[in-house]
């Protein structure tokens, strides 16, 4: 027994070593521990604090205990506004992830023309999100927008933000239309760190491109796509300034997602406390997604796909 206790202690000790080599020390992370203490978690708990509290901008904070949670799990606009939020971040993750990782797949090959369109694909994440949505706003204008000309040509109703479905899949559209290439990037950098010995021994054995893309491409990309999907879902879990421009909420509450119903609790009806409540939640909601995500794709163990090559 004390063989196979020692055998069990030297192995979980190279296991341990093998896990450091290479790796920075903490104080490598400090200025960004710094950085996200200063402007995240101190304005958290600033926000956790405001959640217990009645206020309404004017006057100082006052205590309330529990009241605006109670409220808040009683609200029925809260559940709807978080079901809009779950469904829009689903659509966005399912429209984005596909198309972003068969562009950035492709864009990761070496000809040049590949370099000079990848370069035009990624002009929409230069812009700024307000000033995108303003101008898909006035393409799709029923009135006056290019939609009442080209939408009767391709079967689509010109007053397409005029219905629930329509509007809430026009702010998918939108916000993968812009962050696409930020994720396509990401993918393209992951597909160029694939070893190329293996595509080499792939067409030795006979593999084709397809079996070559789904038994090489995609193994060796499943933590990338688990990054993308972890910025995909927080960010579309935050849209809130598209909604604003593009929809303000409406047809009637069919856009209000949490970030517009925290804006318009807090800075239209003023009740600071509550939209407080409602953007803890939205955190509370955010990372327990992105920790689930992590947690079940095994992106925690991850090891450099390099190591040993």
């Amino acid at each position: 027994m004390s063989h196979v206790s020692s055998y069990k202690t030297v192995r979980r000790g190279r296991k341990a070593a093998a896990g450091n080599v290479g790796r920075p020390s903490v104080a490598w992370a400090l200025p960004g521990i710094l950085f996200f203490a200063l402007f995240a978690i101190v304005p958290l708990a600033i926000a956790v604090y405001l959640s217990f509290c009645h206020w309404d901008g004017l006057n100082s904070p006052t205590p309330i205990g529990t009241d605006n949670w109670t409220r808040l799990f009683k609200d029925p606009e809260f559940r709807q506004a978080a079901w809009l939020s779950l469904l829009l971040t689903s659509i966005s993750w399912a429209f984005q992830t596909p198309v972003a990782l068969l562009l950035g797949v492709w864009a990761a090959g070496k000809q040049r023309s590949r370099a000079v369109l990848s370069a035009v694909f990624f002009i929409p994440l230069l812009l700024s999100t307000t000033a995108i949505a303003m101008l898909f706003h006035a393409l799709l204008d029923p009135n006056f927008g290019v939609i009442k000309t080209i939408g009767p040509w391709v079967g689509i109703d010109p007053n397409v933000m005029g219905s629930s479905t329509g509007a809430l899949l026009t702010v998918a559209f939108v916000g993968g239309w812009q962050f696409m290439p930020f994720h396509t990037l990401i993918y393209q950098g992951g597909t160029r760190q694939i070893p190329q010995v293996l595509y080499q021994a792939a067409e030795i054995d006979g593999a084709g491109m397809l079996r070559q893309f789904f038994h090489i491409t995609l193994p060796q990309l499943r933590h990338t796509i688990t990054t993308s999907s972890v910025l995909m879902i927080v960010g579309s879990l935050t849209y809130f300034d598209t909604v604003l421009i593009m929809t303000r909420g409406g047809p009637g509450t069919d856009t209000t997602v949490l970030p517009y119903l925290m804006y318009r609790t807090g800075f239209q009806t003023y009740d600071l406390g509550y939209a407080a409540a409602i953007a803890t939640a939205l955190v509370v909601v955010a990372t327990a997604l992105s920790l689930i995500l992590v947690r079940f794709s095994g992106f925690g163990n991850m090891r450099s796909t390099r190591e040993g090559m």
